[in-house]
């Protein structure tokens, strides 16, 4: 290798001649220096995160063949194995004595191609390009990663009809993919959205407490690895070890943890088990680990990554985090704060799912109503022409999005959302004594919350908001405000999120009063 006498790159100067070797030798250079790199920092291995890692699937067909999914891989030697389309490799049980282990292997070629004959002198001739492939064997002997890099290996036996996807990943059995012994090069993190990140960090240490509670209060052991589990993973997030080749790996280990820790409440604690909440506690779970079953994120036509699939499974796992506090015994209702009856009519709700701009008029059960007022959020002028403002929060963060209403119409708006504290703000151009309509556009990909508003200082109610919708996310969520509590031509609003470790979006708000 050249390493070993040093690396000569190649200097030009006036006048050098060169010749082909010396070309040839500028490119060896490059190439040799960047198999170093992998073998040094990534070794050998399929690349995680890149398209499909190569995986070898079975066909869904009665036969003896399987597919290579699109992936990347490095060999003992450093070189790059791209393989950019899905290949279809069929086995012929004539080429072997069985019962036997096959190997899938990848390697690296390299192929001669454009070639060209100048015909003014036909010694002058040669190939223009080298053309760099990867190329699916199938081996009877162990693979040697200097130059082969296993996919998938399949014990075959002499009645074998199919090849099929193993039923236990774990343990494979005859004639079954077995996926165990694919090796993985090095990669640490990756890129994922902050907006998840922020969210994965926040749910993380909320949770850990959570779990740590239960198992010093109520003395469930197996609470205690989910707790040391999710600071391990919170660990290894501000380090920036975990990116998209890694996170539902490390996300499908936690829901193992917390699955023993379901067992042991229904072995050991009947108290606790007999207590509603377990319930839904314990299908948040299932749901959690369904969906982390596959163990890596969704990667559409393009072979680009959708963050959709992460985003659902912390929506999952937050919701869980309601049920296990009261199991804990730490959700308790704020007091004095009664729910209250609402008088928002089925015409109204169906307000939420209006796409279009707001009509300056409505009519509502026969009522007509204005719109007297709207706050642009992010707009500095309709924000402090509003005293918009968010305080106390524990944390805030400003969020665009380009989603959809229910009547699959998108749109793209941007807003502020924000944990703990309250937000307050004006509506202008009140007449006293009429009662208020108030929309607030939001992102419905979490529900299940509840929000309590004042009015001039004087509590009006609780805004419930239940449910979620991963798939269209806008919603013009209303909230009434009876006439006896507008009392001034600037009515200043007061919103606050009573529910424990959530937070609230808001993109923009309307204000309809009856005429």
């Amino acid at each position: 290798m050249a390493e070993d006498q040093g690396f000569k790159r190649i200097n030009f100067f006036k006048g050098f001649v060169t010749t082909t070797k010396d070309w040839n030798d500028a490119e060896r250079y490059h190439v040799e220096k960047r198999k170093l790199h992998n073998r040094c920092f990534h070794g050998a291995g399929v690349v995680p995160g890149y398209r499909q890692e190569l995986k070898v699937r079975a066909r869904g067909r009665a036969d003896m063949s399987v597919e290579v999914a699109p992936g990347y891989a490095i060999d003992g030697q450093g070189n790059d194995i791209l393989l950019y389309e899905t290949e279809i490799k069929a086995i012929n049980k004539g080429d072997f004595k069985l019962p036997l282990t096959i190997y899938f292997v990848v390697k690296y070629v390299e192929e001669f191609s454009d070639f060209i004959a100048y015909k003014e002198n036909l010694d002058f001739k040669g190939h223009r390009r080298i053309q760099e492939k990867a190329v699916i064997e199938v081996s009877i002997t162990d693979p040697d990663v200097a130059s082969q890099v296993e996919i998938a290996r399949v014990y075959l036996t002499e009645d074998a009809k199919k090849i099929t996807d193993a039923k236990d990943p774990l343990d494979p059995g005859p004639n079954e993919i077995d996926l165990r012994f694919v090796p993985k090069a090095g990669v640490v993190g990756g890129y994922l959205p902050m907006d998840l990140i922020n969210r994965l960090r926040k749910l993380l240490r909320a949770q850990r407490d959570i779990y740590y509670r239960l198992a010093r209060d109520k003395k469930v052991l197996a609470a205690n690895g989910v707790a040391l589990g999710l600071m391990t993973v919170d660990m290894l997030l501000e380090s920036g070890a975990i990116g998209p080749q890694n996170i539902m790996p490390l996300l499908a280990n936690l829901g193992d943890l917390e699955w023993d820790t379901v067992n042991e409440i229904e072995a050991t604690k009947p108290t606790l088990k007999a207590m509603k909440d377990f319930g839904q506690f314990k299908h948040s779970i299932e749901v959690f680990r369904d969906m982390v079953e596959d163990k890596s994120l969704v990667v559409d036509e393009n072979d680009l990554i959708n963050f959709d699939s992460l985003d659902q499974v912390i929506a999952i796992q937050e919701k869980s985090s309601g049920p296990l506090l009261s199991i804990v015994g730490e959700q308790l209702p704020p007091e004095g704060l009664e729910e209250v009856a609402s008088d928002i009519s089925n015409e109204w709700t169906r307000i939420k799912e209006w796409s279009q701009a707001m009509p300056e008029n409505v009519t509502i059960d026969g009522q007509e109503w204005s719109l007297i007022d709207s706050i642009d959020i992010l707009n500095k002028e309709s924000e402090q022409a509003h005293m918009f403002q968010i305080v106390d929060a524990r944390d805030s963060w400003r969020t665009r999005q380009r989603i959809r209403y229910p009547d699959g119409a998108t749109v793209e708006d941007v807003g502020i959302a924000h944990e703990g504290g309250y937000t307050t703000f004006e509506i202008r151009n009140v007449t006293p004594n009429r009662p208020i309509m108030l929309l607030r556009r939001m992102d419905y990909v979490r529900g299940d919350f509840e929000i309590e508003y004042y009015a001039n200082d004087l509590r009006v109610g609780i805004s419930q908001c239940p449910g979620s919708d991963k798939r269209f996310r806008w919603r013009n969520w209303p909230f009434y405000i009876p006439a006896e509590f507008v009392t001034s031509e600037a009515l200043k609003i007061t919103q606050k999120a009573i529910t424990a470790e959530r937070d609230i979006n808001m993109f923009r708000f309307w204000f309809y009063q009856a005429l």
